[in-house]
């Protein structure tokens, strides 16, 4: 077979495409959920026996339950998500030392009071979409399925990915899979998704699929034309961003002096928000040069950094290709009081 007509098949095979987010993964690793930065990121947190933990994003309970090895009698783990499927899994979990919380982490702050909790030693976040998501059809997150076009991680609340991109405006679609998906062919693909739509509507995986592959011109090598698409309407139906922005000021303001923030992100748009907040919490509130302010007036940045991005071991990317795109970054709450 040559390399064009191997080329064309998977265009037009939907199903043969590579998931988003996390990069190409082997028909070995569907099903399976394997934490990514595990050891890496608990070491990074510096636990103590009896210290108070959040796990914000507790998935399938693989960083939890590595946390909680670590811990003595009087430690103490709460967990988060808004995945229903997730806060089951949580709620199986036998260990008085832990509770898990229904709830999106932009909540942690609220979370935490109605849990008796004001103040913490470590809180974890492994950002994005998780294997078991992209692995169940039903969920509407991958183009290896035909499925219901949800894409919700709570499923309990909130509009489906089909129920927006049957009634959002052209300018709105082309916007969101330009800013969340940084796909050059935005504006083709927004007007694809209108054209189709007004003769049926698009509410499954299969037909979104198709709609952008016949949009996109051109793709990245081994990437399905409908990647930068599913990405950039997922991370929007889940305000993603939106999360992320509102739980990182909660966590650092959480933090006991000492107490370290630890962040994985799968790409560049989470660990750019990541990086920047970071950094802008390290340094303090920063005013030009020419602008006549008194040093003690400024605020003082409430973190300091740990050490450098983290990237995943090679062995650990060939043993779970979703890995290879993972950056953690790690802060530890110094004595300056913090104020949003």
């Amino acid at each position: 077979m040559s390399a064009g007509t191997a080329h064309a098949r998977r265009r037009a095979d939907p199903s043969r495409a590579l998931l988003p987010l996390g990069g190409p993964r082997t028909d070995e690793s569907v099903g399976a959920h394997v934490s990514v930065l595990l050891e890496e990121a608990v070491a990074a947190m510096n636990l103590q026996p009896d210290g108070v933990y959040v796990d914000a994003t507790f998935g399938r309970g693989g960083h939890s339950r590595a946390i909680l090895e670590k811990l003595g009698p009087q430690g103490r783990l709460i967990a988060l998500d808004r995945d229903l499927a997730a806060v089951a899994v949580g709620n199986a979990l036998d260990d008085a030392r832990f509770r898990m919380v229904h709830a999106p982490f932009s909540e942690l702050a609220e979370a935490l009071r109605a849990a008796g909790v004001l103040e913490v030693d470590g809180v974890l976040f492994d950002l994005g979409v998780s294997s078991p998501q992209l692995d169940e059809a039903e969920r509407g997150f991958s183009f290896r399925f035909d499925a219901p076009l949800d894409m919700r991680m709570d499923t309990s609340r909130g509009m489906t990915a089909a129920e927006w991109l049957n009634q959002a405006p052209v300018e709105e679609i082309a916007q969101v899979v330009r800013d969340y998906g940084e796909e050059r062919f935005a504006r083709q693909v927004a007007r694809a998704i209108a054209q189709a739509r007004t003769e049926s509507p698009i509410t499954s995986t299969r037909q979104l699929a198709v709609v952008v592959a016949g949009a996109v011109r051109t793709r990245e090598r081994g990437q399905d034309p409908a990647t930068r698409t599913f990405q950039a309407v997922r991370i929007f139906i889940n305000r993603e961003l939106e999360e992320i922005e509102q739980a990182l000021p909660q966590a650092a303001a959480l933090l006991k002096t000492g107490g370290r923030l630890v962040v994985i992100s799968f790409h560049s748009l989470e660990d750019r928000m990541v990086k920047q907040y970071m950094r802008r919490e390290s340094q303090g509130e920063q005013m030009p040069p020419e602008i006549p302010v008194l040093a003690a007036d400024l605020r003082g940045g409430c973190l300091r950094l740990v050490g450098r991005a983290v990237k995943p071991s090679d062995s650990e990317s060939r043993g779970n290709p979703r890995a290879r795109s993972a950056t953690m970054r790690v802060a530890e709450r110094t004595g300056v009081p913090w104020s949003s």
